[in-house]
């Protein structure tokens, strides 16, 4: 995987998240366990290892040196691979040096962002494998948790992924509630026309025949094809590559699973978004371990 192609997180971009991870674990005591045993002066080696007996792909590195930095500058965390490299079961991906009692307060809170985060980047590049064969994009949705969608999107990117837009402020996708609203695509379309700027692409969600038929009659730039059969799938990709040729991109959504993914491949579509690479992600299995 190419890992300039990854954009990587910068620190301060989740400064503020890591924080407040930091403090949902130490709140204003710090690690009581530990502060009564070790001293300051107590100083270990440690590293951090994948326990994950099929691999995975890493991701969340970056986000645990920020973490060892943020409690304890001195610390010196050296990092051995790096978030896209695919691991095997023993493999280590840092070593660690510094004060005992910083260590143990980064071990849990460093360990749960690279699991979490490495089992979006694992399951996104099994679904991007599969895409891949056939040029078609899998991306993600906004199902993802709360406060940490910018690094569960970069896990995706980290898996061989793609971005969808990020929340509702950067992308238009008029769904089922907007039409019903709105009182139909077309009604809906034409009014975003005539209000946004001529660089927003507009995208229609469309269940049924009746809907694609006004999704295309109004010019959507993006449309996509909602819960629909493998069947009318491919019916509807070639309906659309007839009357808007590719100018029209075509997105698949709605039962998106690693088992019905080649299926929906097969139909043509050009990308395919999938909720499931964030929030079904398993986490990886990693462990800090002391020299």
């Amino acid at each position: 995987m190419n890992k300039n192609n990854l954009n990587k997180i910068s620190r301060l971009e989740v400064a503020d998240i890591l924080r407040n991870a930091i403090y949902e674990d130490l709140g204003a005591y710090g690690d009581i366990t530990s502060k009564y045993i070790f001293s300051e002066e107590d100083f270990s080696e440690g590293y951090i290892v994948c326990k994950e007996k099929e691999g995975a792909i890493l991701c969340g590195i970056d986000t645990a040196m920020f973490i060892f930095e943020e409690i304890d500058k001195e610390v010196e965390f050296l990092k051995l691979k790096n978030d896209g490299d695919f691991l095997s079961e023993g493999d280590r991906i840092c070593e660690i040096n510094g004060r005992t009692l910083s260590i143990l307060k980064s071990e849990r809170v460093s360990l749960n962002f690279i699991a979490h985060l490495s089992g979006i980047a694992t399951i996104t590049n099994k679904f991007a494998a599969i895409t891949s064969k056939y040029g078609v994009k899998i991306t993600e949705t906004r199902k993802t948790l709360p406060n940490l969608r910018i690094l569960e999107k970069y896990a995706v990117r980290c898996g061989g992924g793609h971005n969808h837009r990020f929340g509702l402020f950067d992308g238009i996708l008029i769904k089922d509630n907007h039409i019903a609203a709105a009182g139909g695509i077309s009604k809906a379309i034409s009014t975003l026309r005539n209000k946004i700027p001529h660089t927003l692409k507009i995208e229609v969600e469309v269940k049924t025949k009746n809907e694609l038929a006004e999704a295309i009659e109004s010019k959507a730039d993006i449309i996509m094809l909602d819960n629909m059969s493998y069947k009318e799938m491919a019916e509807s990709v070639k309906l659309i590559r007839k009357k808007s040729g590719h100018s029209c991109k075509i997105e698949a959504s709605g039962g998106v699973h690693f088992e019905t993914l080649e299926n929906i491949c097969k139909t043509g579509v050009d990308l395919i978004s999938s909720g499931a690479i964030t929030n079904s992600a398993k986490a990886i299995d990693f462990s800090l371990e002391f020299k």
